[in-house]
């Protein structure tokens, strides 16, 4: 399998964790891995971008722009912010949630990412919107929700890994007392991702 997942958000959101998730499944699965992390100045609120690329035609661990197979989003300015990364008939998983800058607290710009899903619905052949308000409610905490757009992203059938592998990376990295919460997380991914199906949406 060769596949190019650039993964983005802020920082807090879990993109490494997610990235590291994906990698070492890719890896068990016999594939051969490379990965890299650009995080930035802040740890939490800094733009943070992980790329994963998987197979033998990867030769560096940055994915060159105009090739990533797959963008997973944590929020919507990311995903806009690194869609250049994205190929033609790429497809792009995002967070409906905006994660307000500093300078919306002290500017009052009114961002609310409803401007970068207009934007990314115009320019995005293959595009799901996922609500991790809503779709982590039942977990407390919309911090599952790098663990909720991998199940999504493996139900999709785009991401060229299964899901009995990501639950097995699941159950191995994350401590212990958060495992069956994130398992959690995951199936309502993939539960979202089936439904989207179901209601005659295509990705």
């Amino acid at each position: 399998m060769n596949k190019d997942i650039l993964i983005c958000g802020v920082g807090g959101q879990g993109t490494v964790l997610a990235s590291k998730l994906i990698a070492a499944a890719a890896m068990n699965c016999g594939n051969t891995v490379h990965s890299a992390e650009t995080i930035g100045m802040a740890q939490r609120g800094g733009s943070v971008t992980s790329h994963v690329r998987i197979g033998s035609n990867a030769f560096s661990p940055l994915i060159p722009k105009g090739s990533a197979d797959i963008l997973l989003a944590f929020e919507p300015a990311e995903a806009v912010r690194n869609l250049s990364y994205l190929k033609k008939d790429g497809t792009v998983l995002v967070n409906s949630n905006p994660v307000k800058p500093t300078t919306e607290s002290l500017n009052d710009t009114g961002y609310d990412g409803t401007e970068m899903l207009a934007y990314l619905k115009e320019k995005c052949c293959h595009l799901m919107i996922i609500d991790a308000e809503k779709i982590c409610a039942p977990f407390g905490s919309a911090r599952y929700f790098n663990v909720a757009i991998l199940g999504a992203a493996a139900g999709s059938g785009r991401l060229g890994l299964s899901s009995d592998a990501l639950m097995q990376e699941i159950e191995a990295r994350v401590p212990a007392k958060f495992v069956e919460t994130n398992k959690k997380a995951f199936l309502a991914g993939i539960a979202y991702a089936d439904s989207q199906y179901n209601n005659g949406t295509q990705l």
